[in-house]
């Protein structure tokens, strides 16, 4: 009998601990079994948002960029042989999703992107870009499968070139009435958040607020140069002639992580890269002493 109380009493001893791990699991944000976002380094799927200051501030609220930058043109063939341009996209919301047959969170989107297109077809343009390695007919017999009801063109070098590279999978451009993309998604959204921004979009009521946002390379890395502040960078105490070098430098070099983008653009894409910090930093002591490392001119 004592055996048996013992054994009671540790089961649920850990019984408890479990549920308390779980609540502090849940109260720090941490749900177990998720899998990060992956690094621009590599093509991956993104199975959580990746989106830092252009997604969702906050319940209740989406943001668009009020410097949307032109949609970069194509005009391409999709899976049934129909020209797909961009010049047809005036007028409408338009949501460029880049995916792939064997995303999981990609196959998990589609259903929600279906529906937003039989719902919005007169005004919303939905449009897939496949990522596959697959022959177009693969993809073709996937898609009539699942019944996507919007055209899909295969991705090539340009096309993802022309919008800043994919970093991981699934990757949402959304494109307003104008032929401005105003916001990019990396990663599975919820279909509301998605709904909103069309509905703002098209002038429609909608029950969030909207806000604005400038586009400093959150878009498309491109623009970095046009931004002041950096994450991560601390320019305090630097004079605005000062600051405005130390962006120059940021905006010129290379960062040596291995993302082959400059140290600015990697910040805006991977808050997280300790080396894009530290050289960010160091070019900010090399400007307030007035000295240059030899890395640095190398670079020059």
């Amino acid at each position: 009998m004592d055996r048996l109380r013992a054994f009671i009493v540790v089961t649920v001893v850990i019984a408890a601990a479990g549920i308390v791990v779980a609540i502090t699991s849940v109260r720090s944000g941490r749900l177990l079994g998720v899998k990060a976002a992956s690094s621009s380094r590599g093509m991956g799927v993104a199975s959580a948002p990746r989106n830092q200051s252009t997604g969702v501030a906050q319940a209740g609220t989406i943001r668009l960029a009020s410097n949307g930058t032109p949609v970069p043109p194509f005009l391409v063939n999709d899976l049934d042989g129909q020209f797909i341009s961009t010049a047809d996209w005036h007028g409408k919301v338009v949501l460029l999703n880049f995916w792939a047959t064997w995303c999981p969170s990609c196959r998990q989107e589609i259903p929600q992107l279906i529906n937003l297109a039989n719902r919005y077809q007169d005004r919303l343009q939905v449009i897939g870009v496949s990522m596959d390695d697959a022959p177009p007919a693969v993809v073709r017999e996937f898609a009539m499968r699942i019944g996507v009801n919007y055209p899909i063109v295969m991705a090539s070098p340009e096309i993802v070139r022309e919008y800043g590279g994919v970093p991981a999978l699934p990757a949402t451009f959304v494109v307003d009435t104008q032929s401005r993309v105003v916001q990019k998604h990396v990663g599975l959204y919820p279909p509301k958040v998605y709904e909103n921004e069309v509905r703002a979009l098209l002038g429609m009521p909608v029950d969030v607020k909207v806000e604005t946002f400038e586009d400093f390379g959150q878009i498309f890395l491109k623009n970095a140069s046009l931004a002041t502040e950096l994450p991560g960078v601390d320019f305090k105490g630097l004079t605005p002639e000062q600051k405005k070098g130390a962006l120059k430098r940021m905006n010129s070099e290379t960062c040596n992580c291995g993302c082959m983008l400059t140290i600015a653009q990697c910040r805006i894409n991977d808050t997280s890269c300790p080396i894009s910090k530290q050289l960010a930093a160091r070019i900010i002591k090399e400007v307030v002493t007035g000295s240059r490392s030899s890395s640095s001119r190398a670079q020059e």
